[in-house]
């Protein structure tokens, strides 16, 4: 580990010990997690002690870790990945939580702390159903109002639940049970028995 790097280990247990679940060095670079009860407090911590001095969330992502190692995962299901950068300590730092409960995740929401993560967490809630408590505007953002679901969760089927296309009956756009036709992926190709070879070249 670089003299940098163990600077900013030290700093870190220093200032959360057992609120620290782990703190782990790979590539690098330094992940530690927190539990939900704790992450509020020390992504604030992160970003306004002075020997930590994370002064930006560069991104925050949802995670499903329901097939994560071929399905021998044992932990909580959803997670909350943020990579935060410090410009004064010219440190990198990524942020794991669990939420407690894999029916309806929820952690706190980051908005208050770094006004940056809005998108971000409006795009986890989107895509894996993640709720951030305390979010004042959380609404999908990539999908479209009627959608059904969150489409990165590893159960959502490949296909979707409906489709849309343009009825000109009825003169607008309309949703309906996915349709698949089956097609043939591979085209038939006929060569003559002597294709390719030299002597009736």
């Amino acid at each position: 580990m670089s003299a940098k790097l163990e600077t900013l280990s030290q700093n870190l247990q220093k200032h959360f010990g057992d609120k620290l679940k782990s703190l782990k060095l790979a590539l690098g670079e330094l992940t530690i997690e927190v539990a939900a009860a704790d992450y509020l407090a020390v992504m604030t911590t992160l970003r306004d002690e002075p020997e930590l001095g994370f002064a930006e969330n560069i991104d925050l992502c949802g995670v499903d870790y329901s097939t994560y190692g071929d399905g021998v995962w044992q932990g909580k299901r959803f997670a909350v990945v943020s990579h935060l950068l410090s410009i004064a300590n010219n440190w990198r730092l990524r942020v794991r939580v669990f939420a407690e409960d894999d029916e309806f995740p929820a952690v706190d929401s980051l908005t208050g702390v770094w006004t940056s993560v809005n998108w971000f967490e409006r795009e986890a809630f989107d895509l894996y159903g993640i709720a951030f408590v305390g979010h004042d505007d959380l609404r999908r953002l990539l999908t479209d109002y009627g959608f059904i679901g969150h489409p990165f969760r590893k159960d959502f089927p490949i296909s979707g639940h409906v489709e849309m296309r343009y009825d000109p009956d009825q003169g607008r756009v309309i949703y309906q049970p996915v349709t698949i036709e089956p097609r043939e992926n591979t085209p038939r190709i006929v060569r003559e028995d002597s294709f390719g070879d030299p002597a009736h070249g």
